[in-house]
């Protein structure tokens, strides 16, 4: 079983992008967290949209998901943010120490 995840979330900006992943980071919720300008289209409230978003890929512990995803909904100007989680089943071992000692449970 994986103890570790990818944590991706969107964001309308890179604004509200960084500010996000600054805040994981700092309150050790994510050992980092990458930046990447997408385009989505979705369903919102019977209409469909296209928007120029970011995502984040926030890198951190299992055991730390919960509050990753609390914190980013506390933050997050979106009404219903994307906040999803995917196991990573493999990875080089000094790259996962790294994310152990980068983030902390508290």
């Amino acid at each position: 079983m994986s103890r570790y995840t990818f944590v991706y979330i969107t964001a309308p900006n890179v604004k509200e992008a960084e500010k996000i992943g600054k805040i994981l980071v700092e309150e050790k919720l994510a050992a980092c967290v990458n930046i990447f300008p997408i385009r989505s289209i979705y369903r919102w409230k019977g209409k469909i949209e296209k928007a120029r978003e970011v995502v984040l890929i926030a890198k951190t512990k299992k055991t730390l998901f919960s509050k990753l995803a609390k914190r980013v909904a506390e933050i997050h100007p979106y009404e219903i943010p994307c906040i999803v989680g995917f196991d990573i089943k493999q990875g080089n071992e000094e790259f996962l120490e790294w994310i152990d000692g980068e983030t902390e449970d508290k």
